[in-house]
């Protein structure tokens, strides 16, 4: 009797033992788990740790809850000033209720990857080049609301979008090159001119005040002679004063003319008779 009972005691704790293995289930803290019994939701969700589900009645999904990084494919597309462009993305999203994220939608990775292909194509018919090189948080902001629309229902967050390159064609890339080399080019010219101004006007002062003063432009002569000569060159060029030469022409034109030398005699040729 004894034997029997032990028997009996045994094959109940095995068999309890076989089913706790077999229900028991941990959930992950990231984790939150979806129990359908008999293919209908049950309304408490597991929270993280040990948990217990019948054996083949319940059935457990486990949903992660962390925030998901995923990259979107990069997407051919005409902009609006009909350029052609490459761009890809990426989107961060999280699951905030698991059951909708089971039951609502088949896969919500899926779902959602594909969501943000097609919104990132429309946001590219949408823009302007321009807008696409330097105004892209209005854009990010854009597809992220085109996202999350939809994704809600589905128990998602889109918590961020970004767009990480835009791939231009080789002719596009040329012409902007050349674009930002003539710009460059004009502003260095601008420059130049009002650097020209300010200096002409700086020595046209220079100019009369050495006006008023002759002996300033000899001292200026003086002045280049030195800085020419600290150069430890073989050879001097002393610049010739304009004032002197208009001098020397002035005097040369108050001097009177001389007479001119009388003209000689005629006389008899040497070596030929006097005519008579």
């Amino acid at each position: 009797m004894v034997t029997e009972l032990l028997t009996a005691g045994a094959a109940v704790v095995s068999a309890g033992l076989v089913y706790t293995a077999a229900a028991a289930r941990v959930v992950k803290q990231y984790e939150r788990g979806v129990v359908l019994r008999l293919g209908r939701l049950r309304e408490n969700i597991r929270d993280p740790g040990f948990t217990l589900v019948v054996p083949g009645v319940d059935r457990l999904y486990k949903v992660n809850m962390q925030i998901v990084t995923m990259p979107i494919p990069a997407q051919d597309g005409i902009t609006r000033d009909n350029v052609t462009v490459r761009v890809d993305a990426v989107i961060y999203f999280k699951v905030i209720d698991a059951a909708d994220a089971v039951i609502k939608v088949e896969d919500y990775r899926f779902a959602v990857s594909q969501m943000a292909q097609t919104s990132l194509r429309s946001i590219i018919g949408k823009s302007d080049l321009d807008d696409l090189l330097s105004n892209r948080e209005k854009l990010n902001e854009g597809l992220e609301l085109m996202i999350d629309s939809p994704a809600l229902g589905w128990g998602i967050q889109i918590d961020r979008v970004e767009i990480k390159d835009v791939s231009l064609p080789e002719t596009m890339k040329r012409s902007m090159a050349r674009q930002a080399e003539a710009d460059r080019e004009r502003r260095a010219r601008v420059i130049n001119a009002d650097a020209e101004l300010q200096a002409s006007k700086k020595l046209a002062e220079a100019a009369h005040e050495m006006a008023a003063e002759p002996a300033a432009l000899q001292l200026r002569l003086l002045q280049t002679v030195v800085a020419v000569a600290a150069e430890k060159n073989s050879t001097l060029v002393l610049p010739f004063p304009v004032e002197l030469l208009r001098f020397l022409e002035r005097a040369q034109s108050q001097q009177p003319l001389s007479p001119a030398p009388p003209a000689p005699a005629a006389g008899p040729i040497p070596g030929r008779p006097a005519a008579a």
